[in-house]
């Protein structure tokens, strides 16, 4: 991992006032301890433990292209073109687990059903759809329709669980991704074996992935490479270590079969108190090289993020530096949020060569009476964008990237209901605005979104 001058500094900077604020936060080493409860000894049976909720979700999003952008569409058999962009569709997920059943071995099921309603069905505001609205081959919404999101088996010894069939998973490089009206899912095995107190190991393979907004599994493809290539299996392995009470980190490797072996280290630090002034300190960092049939051509990208926040009371600041070291861009799998980079946004910033920096301001309203309320803004920038260097396959289009640049801001509010019966209804609203040199890859354009998600519980 090379850092560069900027990112030794904002380091030299985090120790620095890590060591003004020490006194006020613990910094006590956490020993590695065998768990003394056990879960499974606690299981309350299949029926006696189950339950039955959802949710439900209305999305609009309304996208603008600028600066000579446009999308096309098919209107009776015309190739048609337009700057604007509109979907709304509402995603109800209807969910039943069951409890684990009693004795040494506890067996558990989890099935949950998708649905999802086209609201706005004009083939000119959809525009084909992509991973927004579901679409026929015409171009035509598809009005409602519905799939099997999980469905799966679960078998529990002690602390410690294996889970076989569809599911939701979450790791910094196979991620459930949940920015449509319905989540992503995968099918294979997982397996956490969580029997010690601040020492927690995950192991997964993974041969297909439900995408957010389609019916049909998929094999896993990448999210930025030829989109003709398919990896068969994903194998994917990871530490979480706790050895401060302040302290996290996670230590990962995952091998997309014939695409790439990528590696992932991660530590988060908190200082200090809140009410007085906290500092966050975060670490990402990603190492990816190509694998066995290298269908993505030549691969040897390392990539991190730094970020450093500050908080009082109400308010709270970051600064986030990101650094992308290759001639390809930094890539994980579609149809997942594997990628913990702190300048992922609207824009991932994550071109070949790519530098960039961010400023973000949040404030939350509960300091002043309105829990639930809070509001937050931000800038990014990316430059030194450079794939001119390039000379493999999977990521043509970044040979034309030579010193490409970027910016993004955006603004939101959300507000979350504290009680009722619509207690944990969630309402958020974003504006952002992405502008591009010629060659950038995100091209030039305003997005506002509208989204509110309701939990509802049956059993």
């Amino acid at each position: 991992m090379k850092l560069s001058s900027t990112a030794i500094l904002a380091l030299a900077i985090s120790s620095i006032t890590a060591t003004a604020y020490a006194e006020t936060q613990s910094q006590a080493f956490t020993p590695v301890t065998v768990k003394e409860k056990s879960a499974q000894s606690e299981a309350t049976g299949f029926i006696d433990g189950q339950s039955l909720s959802g949710t439900t979700r209305n999305w609009y999003s309304n996208e603008d292209k600028q600066r000579g952008g446009f999308y096309t569409y098919e209107r009776h058999g015309v190739t048609e073109t337009g700057t604007r962009r509109i979907n709304w569709v509402q995603g109800t997920i209807l969910n039943y687990t069951s409890g684990f059943t009693q004795g040494t071995v506890g067996l558990s099921t989890e099935v949950a059903a998708y649905n999802a309603i086209a609201l706005d069905r004009s083939r000119e505001d959809i525009k084909g759809g992509s991973n927004r609205t579901l679409a026929h081959s015409d171009g035509d919404a598809v009005d409602q329709w519905s799939k099997l999101g999980l469905a799966n088996v679960k078998a529990r010894i002690s602390n410690s669980t294996l889970t076989v069939g569809r599911m939701s998973y979450s790791s910094p490089q196979v991620d459930t991704i949940g920015n449509r009206a319905l989540p992503s899912s995968f099918q294979g095995g997982a397996l956490k074996i969580g029997e010690l107190d601040n020492l927690t190991f995950d192991f997964a393979t993974f041969d297909r992935v439900s995408p957010r907004m389609e019916q049909s599994q998929q094999k896993f493809r990448s999210e930025y490479g030829t989109r003709s290539v398919e990896s068969d299996h994903i194998y994917t392995g990871g530490i979480t270590y706790n050895p401060l009470e302040s302290l996290t980190t996670s230590l990962w490797a995952t091998q997309a079969e014939d695409f790439w072996n990528q590696y992932y280290f991660g530590a988060s630090h908190v200082l200090g108190d809140s009410q007085e002034l906290s500092l966050t300190t975060g670490l990402n960092y990603y190492k990816t090289v190509d694998e066995g049939k290298a269908k993505l051509g030549q691969i040897d990208n390392d990539t991190y993020s730094l970020s450093l926040g500050l908080t009082h009371q109400a308010h709270s600041l970051t600064f986030s530096y990101q650094q992308v070291n290759g001639n390809e861009y930094f890539d994980y799998l579609h149809e997942t949020n594997g990628i913990y980079l702190a300048n992922s946004l609207l824009s991932d910033f994550n071109g070949p060569n790519e530098k960039s920096f961010q400023i973000a301001y949040g404030l939350n309203m509960a300091e002043y009476g309105v829990p639930g309320l809070k509001f937050n803004i931000y800038q990014a920038r990316g430059w030194g964008i450079d794939g001119t260097h390039y000379n493999s396959t999977g990521y043509g289009d970044v040979k034309a990237m030579d010193g490409e640049h970027h910016y993004e801001y955006g603004i939101g509010t959300s507000y979350a209901i504290q009680s009722g019966p619509l207690k944990a209804t969630a309402i958020r609203a974003t504006y952002t605005t992405h502008r591009a040199s010629e060659n950038q890859s995100d091209g030039s354009i305003n997005e506002f979104r509208l989204v509110t998600t309701i939990p509802f519980n049956i059993l």
